[in-house]
C-alpha cells in the first residue's frame, strides 16, 4: 500500500473585526500591493474565476514569487487555489481562504493542504500561515498592516533583487 506523502490540512482561524465584504474585497484585490501576501501584486489575465491562472508578482513586476490556478471562487465566502512557489522544486499545494460572517466580523479561514510532508513547501506555508492572518485582519480593521506587514514592505524590493533567474515573469507566463 502506497505511504501517503501528504502533509495533513493545516488550518488557521482569525477572527476580523470588519464586515465580510471588506474582507473579501481585500482578500481578493489584483493589480495592487498585498502587504498581507508579502507585499505581493496579484495578477491575472481575466480577473480570478474558476479555471483563471495568476501569479503573485515582486514589487518590481519582473519575478514571479508564487504561480497557480483558482479552483474556486464563490464571493464572498470561497476563493481556493494551487499554491507554488517559483523558487522552490516541488509540485503546487492547495490553499483555501475561508469567510464566515460571526460575532459582528468575520471569520477567517486559511486551509493549506496537499503540500509534500516535510518538504520545503509546508515550512515556508507554515511559516507564512499566522502573517497573512494577522496582517489581512490589520488592513481590514485599520486600513494598514501590521508592523510584520509594513516591515516586509520596506524590504519587498530587496527579495525581488535576490530573486533566482528562474523566477522572471517570461518564465511564468500566464
Amino acid at each position: 500500500m502506497p505511504q501517503n506523502i501528504y502533509a495533513k490540512a493545516h488550518i488557521n482561524r482569525t477572527q476580523i473585526a470588519a464586515p465580510i465584504d471588506t474582507v473579501w474585497s481585500t482578500l481578493v484585490a489584483t493589480d495592487t500591493a498585498l502587504p498581507f501576501f508579502f507585499g505581493t501584486i496579484c495578477q491575472t489575465t481575466d480577473g480570478l474565476k474558476v479555471g483563471a491562472k495568476y501569479r503573485m508578482l515582486a514589487p518590481n513586476k519582473k519575478v514571479a514569487m508564487v504561480v497557480g490556478e483558482v479552483l474556486a471562487f464563490d464571493p464572498p465566502h470561497t476563493y481556493s487555489h494551487t499554491f507554488q512557489m517559483t523558487n522552490i522544486d516541488e509540485p503546487p499545494c492547495k490553499v483555501t481562504y475561508s469567510l464566515i460572517e460571526k460575532d459582528g466580523g468575520t471569520e477567517f479561514t486559511l486551509t493549506i493542504e496537499n503540500a509534500i510532508e516535510g518538504g520545503k513547501l509546508i515550512k515556508e506555508m507554515l511559516g507564512a500561515q499566522g502573517f497573512i492572518a494577522e496582517n489581512l485582519k490589520a488592513v481590514c480593521e485599520t486600513n494598514k498592516p501590521a508592523f510584520s506587514g509594513r516591515m516586509v514592505g520596506m524590504f519587498g524590493p530587496v527579495f525581488g533583487l535576490l530573486a533566482k533567474k528562474k523566477q522572471r515573469i517570461e518564465n511564468w507566463p500566464l
